[in-house]
Parts: structure tokens; C-alpha cells; sequence
């Protein structure tokens, strides 16, 4: 068994998630942490709402509140839609906690003491209307580099070079369109170019990623420059500096306390276990592997910065240095990130009304609905748009059609002629090779999703599915009720099976629906654990309260694999899993966009 580190990014707090977001960091992550349980894996799944930076002021200030208010109100929309969508988090935390910023301020301390927190003069970007600091990602202008226009202060994403707002050309702040004022300003920057050597190494000894992803971070190095971890706002963690701590203007890059995020939950997850070292299992065995989930926007954040500040923190850049108080902190062992999902062939937009929220889309359609179409249809190699026509599509004549007629079709079968599991007694050839072909498709399925090719495995599930309705087509059970009923049990036996089998390779995918079948077939108990809501105190700041996700997943632990359906086992009468769609939620759905409505 390893010890595995599911990383999934954290969404920010400004507002209600839309699927576009969790098509790039929600379902790929909870898919891969479900299989690598039922695989027999010891999982780790943390993540949390990213709250600071100037976006939340800015929208709390149009809003008339607090920061922390927004905060409070958008953490927990995305927690009830997290949980709805079933994402399996063994915790998802947030962070304004008190826990958070202790760890990242340790970090801070330990990057700074190694020396790889150099202080400079640079010109940072101001609003002229209100005097406060603009963010890199609010300012747009022409790359100075290829001359795209839409470039961003943090990045281009036309030629992928690292920019900085002063670099652009015409820059434009995107919050009112002013153009921005450059002023001097004392700021700490991450000295990336000392660890340059070691990022190259770590790239270079990388195998099995997306090639665009590595890539991408091998050409990122090309232009390695230090990268400013301070900024001039007053929202966030302050920095932990004789000096530089009570400045009330002064805090932490955004980035630079978001990406922390993951070892500050791994440490509130094990405090809230009662084993406050457990944690370190994930985190400093080099045997332990971890897997950071993200859309394509954030790879530079989580192939260049976060190693940098894990490799300056552990002391093994060109300027030496000592362990942090965390230990000798393991490098990720792969960055799995997700292209683009559009939305009838254009991106999201929620100004525009060009957008669907996961709350939205869950209170009309079924969530194994919307996890079905990312993982078969989503945005894993390349950008891939979502469009109503296909959703119905692809739920009709898959999911009902194929996958939910088979569970349909067999419990009803079983239920009217036998009530009961069947023995399978008296095998005939064409009943061997079902078997067979059935439990041979485990090992391969589960292989490509270990390698984050989740389209390819819910296909091949899928395909599974086909050739299980295909054995029923062709040994027509249905008429054999009075021809033959040993036969027929014989053969309704050995479609359960195929129909147990099938559920367990889709429960990655679908583990509302998986619940519904194991039902059918006569299950008991938890067959696709599900996450819960429960409301938790701050475990450093008193008269703090805030929801976490948490779950117990150990029903699914070690559980990939054929189950032998059990001779005997009541057979209720089934009810559908999955709800046909009418032909007219397409023109509805269409028409709600263009209205603007939710």
C-alpha cells in the first residue's frame, strides 16, 4: 500500500463555482482518489477555498461587506456544491484559518532564513481612482514578447512566458479599465533562479505527464526570474518579519499562501484526527506519491512556484540552507492539469450570463449526470466544449439507454422470474467468455486511470457495459422461462455478475448512481462512501466556525476487483438510476442562457 497525496486546487471564494471549474480540478480528482482507494491505496484528498487578495476586496467592497463576510458566505455555497457533486475530500478547509496561518508563515520564515527570500525595489501596479494595489492577473495589455493582445500581468498564455505588469505593453486594469499607475515598492520576492538547477533536474527525471504540462514547465525555466511574494494590500496573512508584521499594508502573495494550502490542510486533517505527525506519512516519505489537480491556468504555480518554495523551504537550492520545522518536504510527483471547458463554444462567463453554476446545474440534473459527461466528454488533453444538445445526448443514450437499461433490464428479470441471485450452474461457453472478458477489463481500466487517462477508462467501462447488454441480446432470457428455467437462471446469474462488475468500474465515475445499483442487485450498506458537511470550531482562533467537507471512505478501500455476487441475494424490484431527458431542455436551456438566468 502507498501512501498517495490527492492536491486538488483550491477554488476561490469570490463567488459560486461553475462546471468549467470543476471539469478542470473537481471530478479528475475525485475520479483518481476513488479508483487509487478501491485500488487498495492509502488516500489523501485536501483542499479548501482560497480567500485573500485584492479580488475579494473588490468584489466585498461592491458588495457593502466584510472580506471575511464574503468569504464566509462563498465557502460555504462551494462546500454544499462540492458535496453534492460528491467529490471525496478527507478534508477541504479554507484559508482564513488559524492552522493555515501558522504554516504559512513558518514556510515564509524557513525560505527567508535558507535566503531565498531576496528583499528589492520593484514598480507595482495602483488603481489612480482608489490607491489600492492591482493584482498581476487584473492587468491585461500586449505581450512585449509575441504581441498577444490579452496578455496578463502573471503571464502571457499565448506564448506561456512569465510577465510582470510592467512588461506590458498599453496595460489596462481589468476591474474598471483605467490605466494603472507604477509606483516604487519594498516587496520580498521567491528567488527562483537559485533553484533553477534543481527544478531542471526534478523536470527532467518526470515521466508519464501530459506532454503539454511538461512541456509547458520545462519552457517556463527559460525566463526563470524571482517572483514577488509580498504585495501592498491589507488582506491577508501578514508577514511573519520583525518590521514587516505590523505594517498594516504588507502581506503574503495570494499565491504564495494558496499553494501552501495543501501541506496546512494535510496538517488540520491530521490534527483533527488526533495524530498531529500523521500528516508526514504524505509529505516527507519519498516514498509517498502526490498528484496535484488544476486547470491548465494554474501549471505555472504548481510545477515552478510551489517546487521552488518546497525545495528553498528543505534547503537544497544553490545557496544551501536546513531543513524546515516540516521536514524534508517531497516534490510532486506529478502535476495533472486539465484544459479549458467552453460552454457552447464560449468561455465562461458570469458578467455575461454565459455560465452554469454547479448549484444550478445539480438542482436539475442528476450530478452523476455531470460527472459522466466531464469524464467522457471533458477537457483532459485538450479544450472540449460543453453544449446541451450532447448533455442529453450523451445521458440518453449512455447512461439510460445503455448503462441504466442494463441495470433495468436485469434486476426486473431476476425480480419477476426469480427473486433472487441465481447459482451459476451449468456454464455454457458464450457464458465463460462474458465472465471472462468482464473481469479481464479490471486490470486495464484501472491502469488508465492511474494514468490520469479517464476518458479512455470510462469508455472502456462503458464497453463493458455494451458487450454485457450484447450476452442478454443473444441468450434472450426472457425467453427461456418456459423452454428452459434452469438456463435462464443460469443466464440472469451471470448478468449480475456482469452487471457488479461494470458497477465497480464505473463507481470512480458515477458513485451517487453505483449506490443505487449495488441496491438493485440486493446490496447492503455503503457500496460509494459520500462525503458530509460538518461544522467545525477553529483550531487556533477561538469564536471561529466554519464547515468543513469530511468522510469516511473505508467502505471503498481495496475493493477494485470482481465481487462475487452471492447466490441467494434478494432481488427488490428496481426503480430507474437515471432520469431520460426531455427533447426540450435543450431549447429551455438555451434560452435560460441568453436571458442571463441561473
Amino acid at each position: 500500500m502507498s501512501h498517495i497525496l490527492s492536491a486538488v486546487a483550491w477554488p476561490y471564494a469570490n463567488g459560486p463555482r461553475h462546471i468549467g471549474h470543476v471539469a478542470g480540478f473537481g471530478v479528475p480528482s475525485d475520479v483518481f482518489s476513488r479508483y487509487m482507494r478501491m485500488a487498495g491505496e492509502d488516500v489523501l484528498m485536501v483542499s479548501g477555498t482560497d480567500e485573500h487578495g485584492t479580488p475579494i476586496l473588490v468584489q466585498a467592497e461592491g458588495e457593502g461587506v466584510s472580506a471575511l463576510e464574503l468569504a464566509d458566505r462563498y465557502n460555504r455555497v462551494i462546500v454544499e456544491d462540492l458535496v453534492s457533486l460528491g467529490l471525496s475530500y478527507d478534508l477541504f478547509t479554507r484559508t482564513t484559518t488559524g492552522n493555515h496561518y501558522k504554516v504559512a508563515q513558518a514556510m515564509f520564515k524557513a525560505v527567508h532564513s535558507n535566503g531565498y527570500m531576496i528583499e528589492q525595489t520593484t514598480r507595482g501596479a495602483i488603481s489612480p481612482s482608489t490607491g489600492r494595489t492591482l493584482p498581476d492577473r487584473y492587468i491585461e495589455g500586449t505581450c512585449p514578447i509575441c504581441g498577444y493582445d490579452g496578455a496578463r500581468g502573471d503571464q502571457c498564455d499565448s506564448c506561456g512566458n512569465q510577465l510582470d505588469p510592467v512588461d506590458l505593453k498599453n496595460p489596462v486594469s481589468r476591474i474598471n479599465g483605467e490605466t494603472p499607475q507604477f509606483v516604487e515598492t519594498e516587496h520580498f520576492f521567491l528567488d527562483l533562479p537559485a533553484v533553477s538547477e534543481q527544478l531542471s533536474e526534478w523536470l527532467g527525471a518526470r515521466s508519464g505527464w501530459r506532454p503539454n504540462v511538461l512541456n509547458f514547465s520545462k519552457n517556463l525555466l527559460a525566463d526563470v526570474r524571482p517572483r514577488a511574494m509580498t504585495r501592498d494590500i491589507d488582506w491577508g496573512i501578514p508577514v511573519p518579519l520583525e518590521g514587516w508584521e505590523g505594517n498594516p499594508n504588507k502581506r503574503l502573495y495570494v499565491w504564495f499562501d494558496a499553494v501552501i494550502g495543501y501541506l496546512s490542510a494535510s496538517i488540520e486533517w491530521a490534527r483533527r484526527e488526533g495524530e498531529p505527525d500523521a500528516w508526514r506519512q504524505w509529505w516527507n516519505d519519498p516514498e509517498a506519491l502526490s498528484y496535484y489537480f488544476m486547470g491548465k491556468d494554474n501549471i505555472t504555480f504548481h510545477s515552478q512556484i510551489w517546487p521552488g518554495e518546497l525545495l528553498a523551504a528543505n534547503g537544497r537550492g544553490a545557496k544551501g540552507g536546513s531543513l524546515s520545522e516540516f521536514g524534508d518536504l517531497q516534490l510532486p510527483t506529478e502535476v495533472v492539469s486539465s484544459e479549458f471547458l467552453t460552454m457552447e463554444s464560449n468561455k465562461f462567463s458570469s458578467s455575461r450570463g454565459h455560465v452554469i453554476y454547479v448549484r444550478d446545474m445539480l438542482s436539475r440534473y442528476q450530478p452523476d449526470a455531470l460527472r459522466y459527461f466531464i469524464a467522457i466528454a471533458g477537457p483532459e488533453t485538450s479544450d472540449a466544449d460543453f453544449t446541451w444538445a450532447e448533455f442529453k445526448r450523451r445521458t440518453n443514450d449512455e447512461l439510460v439507454a445503455g448503462w441504466g437499461n442494463l441495470v433495468n433490464r436485469t434486476a426486473s428479470l431476476l425480480n419477476k422470474n426469480v427473486g433472487s441471485i441465481p447459482a451459476l450452474d451449468d456454464l455454457q461457453d458464450i457464458d465463460r467468455a462474458a465472465l471472462a472478458a468482464s473481469e479481464a477489463a479490471f486490470a486495464p481500466i484501472g491502469e488508465l486511470v492511474r494514468h490520469h487517462r479517464q476518458r479512455q477508462a470510462v469508455s472502456e467501462a462503458m464497453r463493458v457495459v455494451g458487450d454485457a447488454n450484447k450476452y442478454l441480446a443473444d441468450t434472450a432470457p426472457w425467453k427461456l422461462k418456459t423452454e428452459d428455467p434452469a438456463r435462464m437462471k443460469t443466464v440472469l446469474g451471470v448478468a449480475a455478475q456482469l452487471v457488479s462488475d461494470a458497477n465497480t468500474m464505473l463507481a470512480p465515475f458515477l458513485p451517487h448512481s453505483a449506490q443505487k445499483v449495488h441496491e438493485a442487485l440486493g446490496g447492503e450498506g455503503v457500496f460509494a462512501p459520500m462525503p458530509q458537511i460538518n461544522e467545525v470550531d477553529d483550531l487556533d482562533l477561538p469564536d471561529r466556525h466554519y464547515p468543513v467537507i469530511q468522510g469516511d471512505y473505508s467502505a471503498q478501500q481495496g475493493t477494485w476487483g470482481r465481487r462475487i455476487v452471492q447466490a441467494g441475494t434478494a432481488i427488490p424490484a428496481p426503480s430507474p438510476i437515471f432520469t431520460k431527458l426531455d427533447d426540450d431542455i435543450v431549447e429551455a436551456e438555451l434560452e435560460r442562457m441568453r436571458s442571463g438566468e441561473a
